[in-house]
């Protein structure tokens, strides 16, 4: 059966992923769905949805710091200088997902977004180029939501043009809902308002 709100000891209406353990909890309520214009942070989230892809998000939540750690803080210009010693160091980190093939991506999204800047691009302002549109009516049920749209599909595109890798649609759309591109926290979640103000408020790059 799909699930609506869940009611937390606090007595606060949550969409049913955030309500628990300890670390969904504060992620749904104080990051997920609230708009990032940082090119740090979405580059860090790009990566860290990529290194999600058949795993769960709870795993790489609690690894966030060990890979903020590996990845230099995701500092764009120190990830693209990473060379053969850095993919075998990051090889034998256990605080890290250890996939070679999603290392590599990290590292080769680095240099994509390194040569987006060169030639006067961010991947901030492609991020937020789509946007969708027209507003949507907010999601009742989770099964409302779709695991990618036309705005991630085209921007997984027009990213997969641009050099970098581990971008589908579907991994792209996460990134669009937690960075607050979107905001589908389901209709009543006490977050969604909140979210919904910063979105009002963003100026957009």
């Amino acid at each position: 059966m799909d699930q609506t709100l869940v009611v937390g000891d606090d007595g606060r209406r949550r969409c049913p992923w955030g309500a628990a353990p300890p670390e969904y909890r504060a992620y749904h309520d104080d990051e997920w769905g609230r708009p990032v214009t940082d090119e740090v942070r979405i580059f860090e989230k790009l990566s860290l949805e990529g290194f999600q892809s058949g795993l769960s998000w709870l795993t790489i939540l609690r690894k966030r710091e060990n890979f903020r750690a590996a990845f230099a803080g995701f500092d764009v210009t120190t990830v693209a200088a990473f060379g053969p010693h850095d993919i075998e160091r990051l090889l034998g980190d256990a605080g890290i997902v250890r996939h070679r093939g999603k290392i590599e991506a990290v590292i080769n999204n680095a240099g994509a977004l390194v040569e987006l800047h060169e030639h006067g691009d961010s991947l901030t302002s492609m991020l937020w180029r789509y946007e969708p549109r027209r507003r949507r009516a907010a999601p009742k049920l989770l099964s409302d939501l779709q695991p990618a749209t036309p705005e991630s599909s085209a921007l997984s595109k027009e990213l997969r043009s641009r050099g970098f890798r581990f971008v589908g649609p579907t991994t792209v759309y996460a990134a669009m809902q937690s960075l607050g591109v979107v905001n589908d926290h389901l209709r009543n979640c006490h977050a969604r308002a909140d979210a919904d103000a910063e979105r009002a408020a963003l100026v957009r790059p």
